[in-house]
């Protein structure tokens, strides 16, 4: 006979062996909020040079997913504006995530959430944050750098990518008005944050699979600004094409990080951070 147990607030089903072979409740929302505070304190405390290390392995590891939007656009008959390609598109560029998240490497857009909710807690300071942000944004900037590096000098001469689809993956992201970028850039941090939320909350690898494909592929479907992501994205454009202006790279960074640091901060991390406090109150 089946008996169930209940551990950290989540009933868990177990057989006859004690083997558990279902979570049948929620993980409760005081419980993912203390998982976030822990895991942010774990993130502001880590050594000056883990987090630059981590950050330039995200940074590299993102960029698998523009490069295989690259391919997919080259080899499609489709393109933007054709719905089979678009899904295909964000699917790929969902993949670098996938690599990243599920590699605990440390991506900036995750911090703007999970590094914020310490500090509304008392129990990190606004410094702290800032070193943290700084060393994971400075990271993932230059492993973008290096992947795209990389990328340009490798990809062409296997036949798979053509210049034209790396400036036409970046000008769907810098052929807009300044304040569409910060604006965009802020739903993309709001979605991201989301994420951080959405996957201490899940249970399982599936399910947190599953999340990241959602939550980013739903980031390019709409071709929101993802800053470092969309570092590589823009930076393909810069390296092979003469469109893509240096002016073009500094004004989408400054104005997508802007927004996906606004978008996590405020419409994630305090929000969430206030309606569970408020409510255990």
């Amino acid at each position: 006979m089946r008996s169930k147990t209940t551990v950290n607030g989540c009933s868990l089903v177990d057989d006859p062996e004690d083997e558990t072979v279902a979570v049948v409740d929620q993980m409760p929302t005081r419980a993912v909020l203390d998982s976030l505070i822990e895991s942010g304190l774990h993130e502001i405390k880590r050594e000056r040079s883990g987090l630059l290390l981590s950050g330039l392995s995200a940074g590299l590891d993102i960029g698998f997913g523009p490069l295989l939007m690259a391919v997919i656009l080259t080899l499609s008959p489709g393109g933007f504006g054709d719905l089979t390609t678009e899904l295909l598109l964000a699917s790929a560029y969902s993949v670098g995530f996938v690599f990243v998240i599920l590699g605990r490497s440390e991506l900036f857009t995750e911090h703007t959430t999970l590094a914020v909710i310490p500090v509304l807690d008392g129990q990190a300071s606004l410094p702290q944050l800032a070193r943290l942000w700084g060393l994971v944004y400075v990271g993932n900037i230059v492993g973008g750098a290096l992947f795209t590096l990389l990328a340009v000098i490798l990809m062409p001469g296997l036949g798979v990518v053509s210049p034209a689809a790396f400036e036409t993956i970046a000008l769907k992201l810098v052929t807009h008005e300044l304040h569409w970028l910060f604006v965009a850039g802020l739903f993309a941090g709001w979605l991201m944050g989301l994420l951080a939320w959405l996957i201490t909350a899940a249970q399982g690898t599936f399910g947190r699979v599953a999340l990241i494909w959602i939550v980013t592929a739903t980031i390019g479907l709409l071709h929101l600004p993802h800053s470092i992501a969309g570092n590589v994205e823009v930076l393909f454009g810069l390296f092979m094409s003469a469109v893509i202006t240096p002016l073009d790279y500094f004004t989408f960074l400054v104005l997508a990080t802007a927004g996906n640091a606004c978008g996590g901060a405020i419409f994630v991390a305090v929000l969430k951070y206030g309606h569970v406090v408020r409510g255990a109150k």
